[in-house]
């Protein structure tokens, strides 16, 4: 028996192990770029609900751009929201010198409502 054969029916090539030829798969290279902690969350997310789609992604060798895309779009989203809700309530520079406690306490829970319109937006859609 051969080592390698090849299929003119679907065009791949296929290595003899044991007694099974097995198809020679290889994924696309992709560039590797860092994905953050939204894309992080988003990768989870496919790989637990979406697993086509997740699939797809990898095999295509577009995985790793998506995410990055993803973690982009949730960052700048994270920061818009955050400094909209900054200035309707009224959380100043001024704030922050005068009561320090009250600008965190405000500042953190303007920080995850935003999180939770990300995630909600974003993330788990």
């Amino acid at each position: 028996m051969d080592k390698y054969i090849y299929d003119d029916k679907n065009g791949l090539w296929y290595e003899l192990q044991g007694d099974y030829y097995i198809p020679c798969l290889i994924l696309p290279t992709e560039k590797e770029q860092p994905i953050g902690l939204w894309g992080q969350r988003h990768l989870q997310y496919l790989k637990k609900y979406h697993r086509g789609t997740y699939t797809m992604l990898l095999t295509s060798g577009k995985l790793n751009a998506y995410l990055v895309d993803v973690n982009k779009q949730a960052e700048e989203r994270m920061e818009r929201l955050t400094e909209q809700m900054k200035q309707s309530q009224g959380i100043t520079e001024q704030l922050k010198a005068e009561n320090a406690l009250e600008w965190i306490q405000r500042t953190n829970n303007i920080q995850a409502c935003a999180r939770e319109i990300v995630n909600r937006e974003i993330i788990f859609a």
